[in-house]
């Protein structure tokens, strides 16, 4: 039993020995796991701070190369860039051109820049009465062009180059217009009411006349027999018209609908001007510098003619000497004058330069404040857009109607002229029923050269508080393939249609394309359109339009316009891809530095004409100091299938190639390998074209290239996709 025990315990004695053992190999274990461990750490810690030494050495031999060679690649690219001021220039140039064109002409119509022309045309106009619907129509043509005229001048005169005492000037001609033009139309109207009874339809008894132009239709229609059954108004083989109530079929009234093909009802729109202290500072700083440079000159020509004055009176027997050397003073005035010519045409250039630069600023830079508090009904016409023109829809008085008496035509003429007839009338107390005056069906036709994407929404002019209104109208329809909208009114004015102006931004790609020598084409694509846009020289044109995979048709299609006109018309089809100074109020963008937007935008149109450059997903991830997109050499015989696009990224004052493609899983700003920096995109694109391609570059047309720029500056591709 003894020696059982003693066993026993023998036994356990080992066991726990062991285990102590098991425990001191494991603990030696896991530090020699722990050490293999941290020198593996440190190994590669050490191998990863060495990298980025390298790296960082590396980077910084690229930095130093790049800021060495900075100053030249600038002033290469000052002389390229030198075609934006030449562009104006040009249009300068052209400007003037026209006005002396029109000087010339003497075809009575007037200059619309110069106020006594403007005010003489006005005042003769409102002396002439009695015309015809059809002549106002007519003379509607000059005073559109007029209008249209003035708002380019406010539109393409450089920012610095308008005073103003100008924009007031143009701008209330523009008003007094128009409001001339509608008084015109009003009269025209209260004339034909005269002749009612005389042009009434056999059938009904009542009046219907429709006159139609490429700039105003009218509809109108006057209740001659007071038929209280006929309560439905529908203009001949078409779907235009009204449902009346009772009150109106049985009164003494017209319904009139003018349709105006522009907008002479919505405020005009401010005028973009760059602050003064900037322009004037530009101005002076360069107008001293061509003061002091024709100074210094004058007084080394007076100083050399002191000289050689002094060393005539000397050697005055040698008259044959003094002679030579009278001739080569004149030679050197005459030289010194060319180099003063010279150097003062280059500071004018420098100036061109600036204003260019300062009116390019402006087109991308972005409101601080949001436009004023807009009422829950009142249309903000900084988010929505009118399309398709103004209906004017009025109930009128029927005035006195002509009468044959002897063979002459007799009608009595209000002094008042003509007068609206109030629905529903200010005191409804003689009326039994509450719903006397119900609201007006309407029905119109939407403009055939407006694109809606979305239903319209149907707006009502506000007299009293100049804005637009979308209460006091109900029962919205539209039936899109007929272009129909119905909707019911409770009293009548203007109405208009409206769109999101934003409903195509942001932008879901774009490219810009090659097509021929100094030729582009730019293709926007959005939700729910794709855009394509030629340019050619300083001409824009639009060439396709696709909705849902279908092609659409359009009256601007296949016309050549400058770039604000083509603008302007885009805007008015309903294709606006054209952001506003408000417009990221509106719509969630990556918001791009504007300096920076615009230094990538000219030196974009300046390699235009040789290489394509496409929208990045990137561009979207990085900050707001610097833009990424795609760009590669184009090449005419080229699979464009599968073409072999560079990622660049560019800060405004640095060009890089970037690691990363476009089909990468994550953004990173590394260097593609065996690449380096560059102070600007011509440089940096340069690295890895062929000398043909650069050797177009040089060439490109300076309208054209101009053009581009524009049109880059007005769509805002890097900001707004």
């Amino acid at each position: 039993m003894y020696i059982q025990e003693n066993s026993g315990s023998k036994k356990k004695k080992v066991t726990k020995a062991e285990r102590l053992k098991l425990l001191q190999e494991e603990e030696e274990r896991r530090l020699k796991e722990e050490e293999e461990a941290r020198l593996k750490y440190e190994k590669e810690e050490m191998e990863r701070l060495e990298i980025q030494r390298i790296e960082k050495e590396k980077w910084n031999r690229l930095e130093a190369k790049d800021l060495e060679r900075r100053n030249e690649e600038l002033e290469e690219l000052y002389l390229l860039e030198r075609c934006f001021p030449e562009a104006e220039k040009l249009k300068q140039e052209t400007r003037m051109l026209s006005q002396w064109k029109h000087y010339i002409q003497c075809d009575g119509s007037p200059d619309p820049s110069i106020a006594q022309e403007m005010n003489t045309f006005i005042s003769l106009w409102k002396e002439k009465t009695n015309e015809t619907f059809e002549e106002v129509i007519e003379k509607s043509k000059v005073v559109l062009n007029l209008i249209e005229k003035l708002k380019f001048i406010l539109l393409e005169t450089p920012p610095c180059d308008l005073q103003d005492k100008n924009i007031i000037q143009y701008q209330e001609s523009i008003l007094q217009l128009q409001e001339l033009l509608h008084l015109k139309f009003n009269v025209a109207t209260e004339i034909l009411l005269r002749q009612a009874s005389t042009l009434a339809d056999l059938d009904s008894g009542n009046m219907e006349k429709v006159i139609k132009d490429e700039n105003v239709t009218l509809y109108v229609w006057a209740n001659l027999k007071k038929n209280p059954r006929h309560r439905s108004v529908r203009f001949s083989e078409t779907q235009i018209g009204f449902e009346i109530p009772r009150i109106l079929a049985t009164s003494d009234i017209a319904v009139r609908l003018l349709h105006t093909h522009y907008d002479h009802v919505s405020a005009l729109h401010p005028v973009s001007t760059p602050s003064k202290e900037h322009t004037s500072s530009v101005t002076e700083l360069v107008k001293d510098d061509v003061e002091n440079v024709e100074k210094a000159i004058s007084k080394e020509v007076e100083e050399e003619s002191k000289q050689q004055e002094k060393q005539s009176h000397l050697i005055q027997e040698e008259k044959l000497k003094v002679e030579e050397e009278q001739d080569d003073i004149e030679v050197k005035m005459s030289s010194a004058e060319e180099e003063s010519e010279v150097i003062k045409c280059e500071l004018e250039m420098k100036v061109l330069s600036e204003t260019v630069s300062a009116a390019q600023l402006l087109l991308v830079e972005n409101s601080s404040e949001k436009p004023d508090f807009f009422e829950n009904d009142m249309v903000d016409l900084f988010q929505f857009t009118t399309l398709g023109g103004v209906y004017h829809l009025d109930i009128l008085e029927l005035p006195p109607q002509c009468k044959p008496v002897k063979g002459w035509m007799i009608v009595e003429i209000l002094k008042e002229g003509l007068q609206k007839y109030t629905y529903p009338p200010e005191t409804t107390e003689d009326f039994e029923t509450e719903n006397a005056f119900p609201p007006i069906e309407v029905t119109l036709e939407v403009h055939e050269n407006v694109i809606f994407f979305e239903n319209p929404m149907v707006v009502r002019w506000d007299a009293e508080g100049k804005h637009w209104r979308t209460d006091g109208i109900s029962n919205v329809s539209y039936k899109p393939n007929e272009r129909l909208v119905t909707f019911s009114l409770d009293t009548f004015g203007p109405v208009t249609l409206i769109q999101d102006a934003h409903i195509n931004m942001p932008y879901q790609s774009w490219e810009l394309r090659p097509l021929d020598v100094n030729k582009v084409l730019l293709t926007v694509t959005t939700v729910f359109t794709e855009i394509q846009i030629q340019i050619k020289e300083n001409l824009c044109m639009l060439s396709s339009v696709k909705l849902k995979d279908k092609k659409h048709i359009s009256i601007l299609e296949g016309t050549w316009m400058t770039p604000i006109p083509f603008i302007i018309a885009l805007k008015e089809a309903g294709l606006n891809i054209f952001p506003t100074r408000y417009s990221h109020f509106y719509v969630v963008i990556n918001n791009k530095v504007p300096l920076v937007e615009v230094k990538a935008y000219r030196q974009m149109a300046l390699l235009s004409s040789t290489f394509a450059f496409g929208w990045s997903k990137w561009n979207l991830l990085c900050n707001s100091t610097k833009v990424v997109f795609k760009v590669r050499e184009h090449l005419p015989e080229e699979c464009t299938e599968n073409p072999n696009w560079a990622l660049l990224m560019f800060s405004g004052d640095r060009a890089q190639r970037l690691k990363i493609k476009e089909e990468s899983e994550a953004f990173s700003e590394a260097l593609k390998e065996e690449t380096e920096f560059h102070s600007t995109l011509y440089h940096m694109v340069r690295d890895f074209a062929s000398k043909e391609a650069m050797e177009k570059v040089r060439s490109s047309n300076c309208q054209f290239v101009n053009s581009v720029c524009h049109m880059l500056l007005s769509t805002r591709l890097l900001s707004y996709s």
